[in-house]
């Protein structure tokens, strides 16, 4: 679309750059100076045709040296032209017609985001006609119409600016709605997920507890309470579970070991490949440990990402011993 509008605005400047150079070829009346009326329509033809096709690296904005150009064309055009005519001769609709010209100059310098020249001509414009032709034939004769195609021209860039940034920003916020989608699909996925494993750990205990009318034997106790910390597990800890971790944590708790796990954020803004590597080696810290006592916490650290404690109970809480402490970083070693 941004080429498209290009194409065109390219097509018309050089279409009226040709325009103005044929109405100065068109002379009723022999200049005094041809040579400098010549150089005056050379001079135009060369700084537009640059002005309008030099490319540039943000490829709207016009380079520095044909911006430069445009302004020292801007100023000598018009005074060629009216210094290769005889005073009375230079309200003549041939003698005119470096108005509209340099105006065309100042649009393409304004709409190729060299603001400041293009008014800077316009300027120079005014003075320049206003001083060989004088203040009210100067109007008369064209110069309202070259400020006018500057006011707009200087309005249309603003409201395209405008447009552009509220389009980027729209496609901002569309990415945002569809990232934002994507993850709440992940989430509802891994929601099922957790529903079906849910189902399949209790669902046997609670129809054995059911039938049994809560009568169950220490075996069935006993796989009732790794139930409901497979459960909690699965609430708490989600993101720090895999089959080795699970299959670990079964084994610890077999073994009397009481396992808690927390996941605060630690492994948020992690690689997936590091989040396995993580889990992996939690995976082997929990298959030898022999605490009473193990709690897995994924807190929220620049540096670490992981720490298992364990425990070994010496009789009241504050008198627990700590046996085990692993630390597992965010970073690979």
């Amino acid at each position: 679309m941004r080429r498209t509008v290009r194409s065109m605005a390219t097509a018309l400047a050089l279409g009226f750059a040709v325009y103005f150079a044929a109405r100065a070829i068109w002379w009723i009346e022999q200049p005094a100076a041809p040579l400098l009326m010549v150089a005056a329509i050379a001079l135009y033809l060369g700084t537009v045709l640059t002005a309008v096709l030099v490319e540039s690296a943000n490829a709207v904005r016009m380079p520095l040296w044909p911006a430069i150009l445009s302004l020292f064309a801007g100023a000598v055009v018009p005074a060629l032209v009216s210094l290769s005519l005889e005073p009375t001769t230079r309200g003549a609709p041939f003698a005119t017609w470096y108005i509209g010209a340099t105006g065309l100059l100042a649009v393409v310098c304004i709409v190729r985001r060299r603001l400041i020249l293009g008014w800077t001509i316009l300027l120079i414009l005014v003075v320049e006609a206003c001083v060989f032709m004088g203040v009210g034939e100067a109007f008369m004769l064209g110069l309202v119409g070259s400020i006018t195609w500057v006011v707009v021209a200087q309005l249309l860039v603003l409201f395209w600016d405008r447009a552009v940034q509220d389009t980027e920003r729209l496609a901002d916020i569309q990415r945002a709605v569809s990232a934002w989608h994507a993850t709440q699909l992940v989430r509802q996925r891994e929601r099922r997920v957790r529903a079906q494993r849910a189902l399949a750990v209790a669902g046997p205990v609670l129809s054995r507890t059911v039938a049994a009318h809560g009568m169950l034997t220490e075996q069935e106790r006993l796989e009732a309470r790794l139930a409901e910390g497979t459960l909690r597990d699965e609430l708490r800890g989600a993101r720090l579970l895999n089959d080795a971790v699970r299959e670990a944590i079964s084994g610890a708790r077999a073994r009397g070991t009481l396992v808690t796990v927390f996941d605060e954020g630690g492994l948020d803004g992690l690689e997936e490949a590091r989040v396995d590597e993580i889990r992996d080696e939690l995976a082997e810290v929990l298959a030898e440990v022999r605490s009473n006592r193990v709690i897995v916490r994924a807190g929220r650290d620049e540096v670490l990402a992981v720490t298992v404690v364990g425990r070994s109970a010496g009789g009241s809480r504050d008198d627990d011993a700590v046996e085990l402490w692993h630390e597992i970083p965010r970073v690979a070693r």
